[in-house]
């Protein structure tokens, strides 16, 4: 997950992951290393907006989108994997 250190998305979409039995999120902190915005952008197609959420592989997207998959039922299968 892509985050600050102090972006109320980002503690969102983590405590959501927690509640679903994640104990390990690597979480960069793109205020901390601008270099690892610039990663971050070219692998999101250009988003700028934290938290960008990747599990595995599969991009996410932002807080948002977690809460989405979530409700649409899509997140528990892709955290099995």
């Amino acid at each position: 997950m892509y985050a600050t250190g102090v972006c109320p998305y980002c503690i969102r979409a983590e405590q959501l992951l927690r509640r679903k039995g994640v104990t390990e999120i690597e979480k960069v902190r793109i205020d901390l290393d601008p270099a690892r915005r610039e990663e971050m952008q070219a692998r999101t197609d250009g988003a700028r907006t934290v938290p960008q959420i990747f599990i595995g592989d599969t991009y996410v997207g932002g807080c948002d989108e977690l809460y989405a998959l979530d409700r649409a039922g899509g997140l528990d299968p892709l955290l099995a994997d």
